[in-house]
């Protein structure tokens, strides 16, 4: 659906969805309160009443137009309204991850020169308590949760959020007058939030986003890809990424539509059948999950289930691919055998997944296409808002991010002589263009005003033509864009051979004894893989077998075990070039996480990381090339 309301500011988002709803009994946001409860709905009226609340309370301790208030807190209410009430005030919101440790919150508190912060569980406090006394500029902590820790909350730099909540209530009738006419300052141009990109590698930097590239991304996602009012989404990517603040966030709200927040990430499961969601924006990590669950059950069942399954497939992707008559009448009976209970689990009501932060694999692309349920690729960095591309529905292509969108344009530029070989912006369709792969440029009013205090990273960014730099390879494909890899994570072998990682990996990840996967080979003579196991997948396999151990360290290394994943390599790697197979690996007895350092919070591989931290292992890969 069309914009719901006018706006050119954040700012005047919120107003002008308060002006609309207040009064009308018009949800905005879902939560549940008690985790063995149901969900209870906000609606704006409540909204209004604590966003105005927190803003008075902000505005009574100083906070003026542009100073950075810090948010470190999982998805929540309370994230929502401490947004909208810096928004109002036309000050600066710096989100953090809540997996990021106390030495990192720190450097961006005084990097970003953050005045208050608010954090959500006792967990999050303790990081604020620890660093506080090294953050000049940091005057308060506020706390969504009462602390079980009492040593946190005697602390006399830390409050209490329903404390602040109250005080701003009788503050705002004080302050009102100067709060309409700060709100009314707010430009376009304005800073609206600082994301610091996570980063594979170095140290985050502070992208600085205008309310005119978050709003210009809004308006132009959502001419591309269609909702309305009358649809729900399950919020649980992190708020202080850009994917899930423009998509999931304010786009939502701007369309009318309602937002529901998961319990935690790892509630979702649970939490989609209760919300029946009928959009879902996340990354490829869920939709893999997903995939790989259903495979095992299969592989587990007899051979008459994996006959009905494989069937059921088949029938779904001639289905997809527009073939009807007697593939009609197959599919109905497809859908009750098999995907109607994949739906089921996904709470029955989806229309639109949204993917993006990472590539999603075309066997799970065309999986779920065969099971009736929407994937919707897009592309784009913190850096552009996020967006530059996305797949519109009944348009979507497997293997492609879509189209541009409207308003942006986007470059090919020649890896070898520094050339644009093409561009599209999003008004040039219809187009077939096709071009020769190139790192991928951008220009438009989604892309960032820099990174806060860093013009050298800036410069390096964004080209003096105005071009933003992506980093990633491409190619446009018959007016699609198609994303090859990053340049960075290109690796050379021996023979100067080029080699892309990531559609390796892609590959690779749909096999259902591999859960992560890291290709290493950088200056060797042949291609070689760091294999996280799926544990349960191999714990299993183990006791079908009769291998007497269910000792992971154990497994990893048993003979039988080594031979399965011989067989899987081999079979995965007739599909790639001479120069691309892997020929060797070594299966790891932990997982890439976040807590310890190997993927960032948007679940992309830490590559140099997980070579240093795994330096031994690789080492032995290449061991027998060198003896």
């Amino acid at each position: 659906m069309p914009i719901i309301v006018p706006f050119e500011t954040l700012t005047e988002l919120y107003k002008n969805l308060t002006k609309k709803y207040v009064g009308n009994k018009k949800a905005a946001f879902h939560h549940k309160l008690d985790p063995k409860g149901s969900y209870e709905p906000v609606y704006w009226d409540q909204v209004e009443d604590d966003v105005t609340s927190i803003a008075a309370y902000m505005y009574e301790q100083g906070i003026d137009h542009g100073d950075r208030v810090g948010i470190l807190s999982e998805n929540r209410y309370e994230w929502a309204v401490v947004d909208l009430a810096i928004q109002l005030l036309g000050a600066i919101n710096v989100s953090l991850y809540t997996t990021l440790p106390p030495n990192q919150c720190e450097f961006i508190l005084q990097d970003s020169d953050a005045k208050l912060f608010f954090v959500s569980t006792g967990i999050q406090l303790k990081k604020a308590v620890e660093v506080f006394e090294n953050c000049k500029e940091l005057k308060q902590v506020v706390a969504f949760d009462k602390p079980k820790v009492t040593k946190f909350s005697e602390q006399k730099f830390v409050s209490l959020y329903e404390d602040i909540l109250e005080e701003g209530g009788k503050l705002y009738p004080k302050h009102k007058k100067a709060i309409q006419k700060r709100s009314a300052k707010v430009e376009p141009e304005d800073i609206s939030t600082l994301i610091y990109t996570s980063g594979t590698t170095g140290r985050p930097k502070g992208a600085m986003l205008t309310h005119n590239n978050i709003v210009s991304n809004v308006k132009s996602a959502t001419q591309h890809i269609y909702w309305d009012d009358k649809d729900r989404v399950l919020s649980f990517l992190p708020l202080c990424h850009s994917f899930e603040r423009t998509g999931g966030y304010y786009a939502i709200i701007a369309c009318g539509a309602e937002i529901y927040y998961a319990e935690s990430v790892d509630t979702v499961s649970k939490n989609m059948p209760e919300v029946k969601p009928t959009i879902m924006i996340s990354v490829p990590r869920l939709f893999e999950k997903i995939y790989n669950l259903i495979v095992k059950s299969v592989e587990d069942g007899s051979d008459t289930k994996k006959m009905i399954f494989n069937w059921a497939v088949e029938v779904g992707r001639k289905y997809s691919d527009g073939k009807r008559g007697f593939v009609s009448f197959q599919k109905v009976i497809a859908d009750k055998l098999v995907f109607d209970k994949l739906k089921q689990r996904t709470g029955g009501n989806i229309r639109i997944f949204v993917s993006g932060g990472a590539a999603l694999p075309p066997d799970i692309d065309l999986f779920f296409r065969s099971a009736g349920l929407t994937i919707l690729q897009g592309y784009g960095l913190t850096e552009t808002s996020p967006v530059m591309a996305a797949n519109s529905p009944g348009k979507e292509v497997v293997g492609v991010v879509g189209q541009i969108i409207p308003g942006v344009t986007v470059g090919i530029q020649s890896l070898s002589d520094g050339k644009i070989i093409a561009e599209i912006s999003g008004e040039d369709y219809p187009t077939k263009l096709t071009s020769e792969a190139g790192e991928i440029l951008c220009k438009g009013p989604n892309v960032m005003k820099g990174y806060w205090k860093n013009e050298e990273a800036t410069k390096e960014m964004i080209d003096d033509d105005g071009w933003l730099h992506t980093g990633d390879v491409g190619r446009f494909l018959n007016g699609d864009l198609q994303i090859t890899d990053r340049i960075k994570h290109m690796i050379v072998n021996a023979g100067g051979k080029n080699i892309y990682p990531g559609p390796i990996e892609d590959m690779f990840k749909s096999s259902k004894w591999i859960d992560q996967v890291v290709v290493v080979g950088e200056a060797q003579n042949f291609m070689g893989a760091l294999i996280v196991p799926d544990f349960e997948a191999i714990q299993k396999y183990a006791r079908d077998s009769g291998i007497k151990t269910d000792s992971i360290n154990e497994l990893i290394v048993h003979e039988e075990i080594i031979t399965l994943y011989k067989k899987e390599m081999r079979g995965f790697s007739k599909d790639l070039a001479s120069h691309e197979k892997i020929r060797d690996f070594r299966i790891l007895a932990n997982e890439f996480t976040v807590e310890t350092g190997e993927i960032t919070p948007t679940m992309k591989v830490k590559r140099r990381v997980i070579a240093e931290k795994y330096a031994d292992e690789i080492a032995d890969i290449f061991k027998s090339d060198k003896d």
